[in-house]
């Protein structure tokens, strides 16, 4: 799967929040930028988490973290899956092997 190219650069997120950080509003700078005040909100939040401060979610390192071990959850459970149905049909053939050995 192809990952989604960011929309607005990390260099101009970083720029966004120091304006707010200097006293911008939110509403001032979506509308000069063409920016949702949405987008501009959450970047401020996410810039508070990735230094230790904000509402306590999480930050953009764990974010990245959890993502990959998702991934890694994903792809176990495929191979669990894959070993389990080998498995029972190693078995279904063993059994039918040995029926066949035994009836001579």
């Amino acid at each position: 799967m192809a990952k989604k190219q960011p929309r607005y650069t990390p260099e101009f997120r970083r720029q966004m929040i120091e304006l707010h950080r200097r006293g911008r509003g939110f509403e001032e700078l979506a509308k000069e930028f063409g920016v949702t005040s949405w987008s501009i909100r959450q970047w401020v939040k996410q810039a508070a988490r990735d230094v230790g401060q904000g509402d306590g979610g999480l930050s953009s390192t764990e974010r990245e973290e959890l993502t990959r071990l998702r991934r890694e959850n994903r792809v176990l459970q495929e191979e669990r899956d894959i070993l389990s149905k080998a498995a029972a049909w190693f078995a279904t053939q063993n059994s039918a092997t040995s029926k066949r050995s035994s009836g001579s």
